[in-house]
C-alpha cells in the first residue's frame, strides 16, 4: 500500500509513554508493514536494518512486545495493519471484478453492435451508380450560351440587343452579373431590352461606337445589379 489512513489522536493516545526513539522505530516499523504488506522478519537486528536503526535493536525489541504479535512462522504482525491491508485488498478485489463485468458487458454489446452491422451490410445491397448516388439539390448548373444561340433568341422574340456585344460584354466578366453568377442569359437579353425601351433607344442603339458602347454596357450592367438588389433572377 501507498496511503493508509492515519489516526493521529488515537495513534498519540497509545504511543505518549513511548521513548522518542521507540516512537520513530513504530513509525518506521509501521510503514514498512503498510508499504511490502507482509509481517516484520523474526530477527529483530534484520529489522533494525530495514528501517535504518542499527544500533537501535532495543527500542525495536520494546515496540515488538507491546504493539505486534508473533505469529507460528517466528514473523511479526500488527493486528490494525492486518485488517487494514485485508479490507484495501479485497476492496481492490471487488473493484477490478466490478471493471471487468463492465468491460466485459461493453465487449459484449460492441460484438452484437458489429455483427448487426455486418448483417446490414450484406442486405440489400445495390451498386453504386448514377442512378443510386443522392441527387444533389440545387438549380441547374449555368452554361454560356452560344453566340447562335444568342442571336436566335433575340430574332424570335424581335428584341433590340446586339447579340455579339452581349456575348462579348458578359463574357469579359465571366458571366458575373455584378457579384452574382449569372443564372439565365435568357432573362437577362429580356433586361437589356426593357432598359433599351425605357430609355428610349432604338434597334442596336448604344452599339454602334466602342464609346458609347461602352457607356451603354456599363449602364445595362449598373441596372441589372439594381435589378439583382430587387429580387429579380438572372
Amino acid at each position: 500500500m501507498h496511503y493508509y489512513q492515519f489516526n493521529i489522536s488515537d495513534y498519540k493516545s497509545h504511543t505518549e509513554h513511548l521513548e522518542p526513539l521507540e516512537d520513530l522505530a513504530y513509525r518506521r516499523m509501521l510503514d514498512w508493514c503498510y508499504l511490502h504488506e507482509k509481517p516484520l522478519p523474526k530477527n529483530k537486528d534484520e529489522i533494525a536494518r530495514m528501517i535504518r536503526m542499527r544500533s537501535h535493536s532495543d527500542c525495536i525489541a520494546v515496540v515488538l512486545r507491546e504493539f505486534f504479535t508473533k505469529i507460528d512462522s517466528g514473523e511479526f504482525i500488527h493486528k490494525r495493519v492486518f485488517l487494514e491491508i485485508t479490507k484495501a485488498n479485497e476492496k481492490s478485489s471487488k473493484a477490478r471484478e466490478a471493471a471487468k463485468a463492465r468491460w466485459d458487458k461493453v465487449s459484449s454489446n460492441a460484438n452484437a453492435l458489429q455483427t448487426d452491422s455486418e448483417g446490414n451490410a450484406t442486405q440489400d445491397t445495390l451498386p453504386i451508380t448514377q442512378d443510386t448516388l443522392p441527387k444533389k439539390k440545387g438549380g441547374k448548373k449555368f452554361t454560356p450560351p452560344s453566340l447562335s444561340e444568342v442571336s436566335e433568341y433575340i430574332h424570335d422574340k424581335k428584341y433590340h440587343v446586339d447579340p455579339e456585344n452581349f456575348i462579348n460584354f458578359y463574357e469579359s466578366k465571366g458571366w458575373m452579373v455584378g457579384k452574382n453568377k449569372m443564372k439565365s442569359w435568357k432573362a437577362c437579353i429580356a433586361t437589356w431590352e426593357k432598359r433599351n425601351e425605357t430609355s428610349g433607344q432604338g434597334q442596336n442603339t448604344g452599339f454602334d461606337g466602342r464609346s458609347r458602347a461602352k457607356k451603354v454596357s456599363d449602364k445595362l450592367d449598373q441596372l441589372t445589379r439594381e435589378a439583382i438588389d430587387r429580387g429579380e433572377s438572372f
